[in-house]
């Protein structure tokens, strides 16, 4: 059983991966939710962003809270100033470097893996209650960040349920792979 679970976790993931590519691709599914920042003249911005994040990449919120400041203080600033979060990058990065690929194929491969690994853990049999169980699992996968990050972080609800439809069907497909390879 164990080469069964491997075979379906490989498959699994690389179904999920080929799925991932055409939703990103072939659809216009990864953009929804996104918006550029529509700076005329955008060079001013992005020197005054390298200044202010001194070239450090990373995911920063603002307003700050500063240290010592209090939670009655910060939620002033709040609603005084201007809220969100930024994902920085200084310059020198690349599109769709191979380390990045092969890092979603692993994880893909993982959550493949996982999902393998349960369902041969279980009594079902037959596609219909094996197929159940993968979308369970599919539903409780793909909410487990998406919908937080809507809540804590304001995340757009448009962005939120693309990249849930797309990381569901994802892994609905892994899973149809997975049933079939450790099928009982």
């Amino acid at each position: 059983m164990t080469e069964k679970i491997l075979l379906a976790g490989i498959l699994g993931g690389l179904a999920m991966f080929f799925w991932s590519g055409i939703a990103h691709v072939a659809s216009p599914l990864a953009e929804v939710g996104i918006s550029q920042i529509e700076v005329a003249n955008e060079k001013p911005f992005l020197s005054a962003m390298d200044i202010v994040m001194k070239g450090r990449p990373g995911l920063y919120m603002f307003p700050g809270m500063a240290k010592g400041e209090s939670q009655e203080a910060y939620a002033k600033k709040l609603e005084t100033s201007s809220s969100g979060i930024l994902l920085y990058a200084p310059a020198g990065a690349r599109m769709l470097e191979t380390r990045q690929m092969l890092v979603e194929i692993l994880v893909e491969v993982v959550e493949a893996l996982l999902l393998a690994f349960l369902l041969s853990k279980t009594s079902l049999s037959g596609f219909g209650p094996q197929f159940g169980f993968v979308l369970v699992a599919a539903v409780f996968g793909t909410m487990w960040t998406n919908m937080s990050y809507l809540n804590w972080y304001g995340f757009p609800l448009s962005y939120t349920l693309a990249y849930w439809f797309m990381q569901f069907v994802g892994m609905v497909i892994g899973g149809l792979v997975v049933i079939r390879v450790v099928r009982k």
